[in-house]
Parts: structure tokens; sequence; C-alpha cells
């Protein structure tokens, strides 16, 4: 088992922490996303990680890891992003964002999956988005389950009815997953290039897909997306209201609601 962090992004709603640092550098805990990432992952015996980089990407460099480059991260998004590590893909690779962090429980759950396709679900995601978001739909998008399988990913919601969880960013492809993967994806984007629409998403170029439409395209075509749900135990770091509130959380000793720092 192997695993690819995805950490190509510039984090432009991260400024100024971002101005001469990529996103997944900002420091958390005393540490950097990344390298809390980095000790998740050995501590559950992976240490066959690899990082693809963008934005300032001479400013990640760690020992005895793997390095790719998106050249055009700027105009890309993670899909494409994942693909520059594709010689990676191997039995059983899990892939992550590179702007969370997760608790070592989250990651084991996910290691135990046995389906060739599985993708962690927040369904404490309310009470996490409550705290971030004036507005939770402003952000939340749509996650439906039906016998612990994803029906439906990634679309814009105006209800909370359509939101059964929230995706975190954090997959597992292994077994013939790892062939769906490749195979769907050369599909799209020939489609796209013989078409000059993308059929992940219309509404944007191929290049720009979204990981979330990626998957909701494999649900359409009826492959199966096991879903590894937890109850908070991770967070994202997205903006510089997120960074403000961990770090009036990690003053006032509340930030275990949501992550557990000594796990």
């Amino acid at each position: 088992m192997n695993a690819i962090i995805l950490a190509a992004g510039k984090g432009e709603r991260l400024l100024p922490l971002t101005k001469n640092n990529p996103k997944c550098m900002v420091k958390l805990f005393e540490k950097s996303l990344i390298e809390i990432q980095i000790d998740t992952l050995q501590k559950c015996g992976i240490s066959d990680i690899s990082i693809v980089t963008g934005y300032c990407h001479e400013k990640i460099s760690f020992p005895n890891l793997n390095y790719f480059h998106n050249h055009v991260y700027d105009k890309t998004n993670m899909v494409e992003t994942l693909f520059c590590a594709k010689e990676k893909f191997t039995d059983s690779t899990i892939i992550s964002y590179g702007d969370i962090v997760f608790e070592k429980q989250v990651l084991e759950k996910l290691i135990d999956s046995n389906d060739d396709v599985s993708v962690v679900v927040d369904m404490s995601w309310e009470k996490y988005w409550k705290i971030r978001f004036e507005n939770i739909l402003d952000d939340a998008e749509s996650l439906i389950l039906e016998n612990g399988y994803i029906k439906n990913i990634g679309q814009r919601v105006d209800s909370l009815k359509n939101i059964h969880a929230q995706y975190i960013g954090l997959m597992k492809f292994q077994n013939n997953g790892i062939s769906i993967l490749q195979n769907y994806y050369n599909k799209m984007k020939k489609f796209a290039n013989d078409n000059g629409i993308n059929p992940l998403n219309s509404e944007i170029p191929f290049e720009k897909s979204f990981m979330t439409d990626f998957l909701q395209g494999l649900i359409k075509e009826n492959y199966k997306i096991k879903s590894v749900p937890i109850e908070n135990g991770w967070l994202e770091l997205d903006t510089i209201h997120d960074f403000e509130i961990y770090q009036k959380k990690i003053k006032n000793n509340t930030i275990s609601e949501f992550y557990n720092l000594k796990n």
C-alpha cells in the first residue's frame, strides 16, 4: 500500500500565509499540514509516500519520499494533479488532499475497507461546518448514501435533505479500482479532446475537473463507491478564517471537539 498527497495548490484564500509558501506547508499545530499527514501515514505503516507539488514546489522537501511536479498547477485541478503521479498507482493506493489533517483512526478505517473504491465521509459534518460558515449551504455539497455506498456527490444543494455526510478529500483505490481509475480517466479525457466538451462537468474545461466530478462520473457509470463513515477526526485548512478558528480552539483547549492532537 502506498499514498499520494495532492499538494499543488496555491491556497489564495489563505493569504498572506501562502504568499511565498505552498498551502500544505502552512503550520497548524507547530507542524505543517503535510508533516502531520506524513506522520499519520507512517504511524499506519505506509512508508511509500508520494507528493505532487505545484506552487512553490521547492519549499516541499522531506527525505525518503517520492516527488512529482504539476507544471501547470495554476491551470489544472485535483484530477490532473493526481495523474501526474500515475506511475505510483499500485495494487492499493491512498489519495489525500494536501490541505487536510486526519486522525490515525480515520486512516485506519480507510485502510481496512475491502472495496475497490473507498471514500471517507464525515457523518458529523454539520457541527463542523457551523463553526466555519455563517450559512453551511454556501459551501456544503451533495452526498447521498444508500446501503453504505455513495449515490451522489459534489453537487450544489439548497437543502440539507441531499446531504447525508461530507466528502473530506481522502480515498483509496485498490484491486480493480486501479484499472477503473485509469481507464475511466483516459476515456473521459479522450471524449473531452475529441468533442471539446468536458463530460465530467460541462461548465469547466476537463483539466479543471474536481475530484468530486470524477467520482460522480464513476457513479453514473455504475461503479460502486464505498463510503467510509467517520465522526469528525479531521480538519481542512482552506481559508484564513479556518486558521483563526483553529488557533482560537487550540488556545482555549476545545480543538478536541473535532480533532485529537494526541492521536
